[in-house]
């Protein structure tokens, strides 16, 4: 079991940018398919981005196509997010997941550990 903390989060303009970290213990961190997901108020978790173990596939949200970019540091036992040309409908709070199954989906289901999540708030 991987142990995850996020940070990063935090208040920016309308445009703006911001990375978002996620620290793993353990030594498995590069066994596992790693996600974004982020939960505004009022509203389900959805998916933002996935990476694969090695970093080099990826897979995103329409909604995020293009702004932002998952990675991963695997010496570092760290996953990121950078955030671009943010809108305030990005405003949520940011959760890194770890995923049970072998293939890069986005579905909630398939990431058993979460980390306790960052605030991002965009304004207008």
């Amino acid at each position: 079991q991987v142990q995850l903390q996020e940070s990063g989060g935090g208040l920016v303009q309308a445009g703006g940018s911001l990375r978002l970290s996620c620290a793993a213990s353990g030594r498995t961190f590069s066994s596992y398919i790693m996600g974004w997901f982020r939960q505004a108020p009022g509203k389900d978790r959805e998916f933002v981005a996935a990476v694969s173990r090695n970093g080099l596939a990826t897979y995103y949200a329409d909604s995020v196509k293009g702004r932002f970019t998952i990675s991963r540091d695997n010496p570092k036992n760290t996953l990121y997010l950078q955030m671009n040309s943010l809108k305030p409908l990005d405003t949520a709070v940011y959760y890194c997941a770890t995923s049970s199954n072998p293939l890069i989906t986005g579905r909630l289901g398939d990431y058993p550990y979460w980390g306790q999540g960052t605030q991002v708030t965009v304004s207008s």
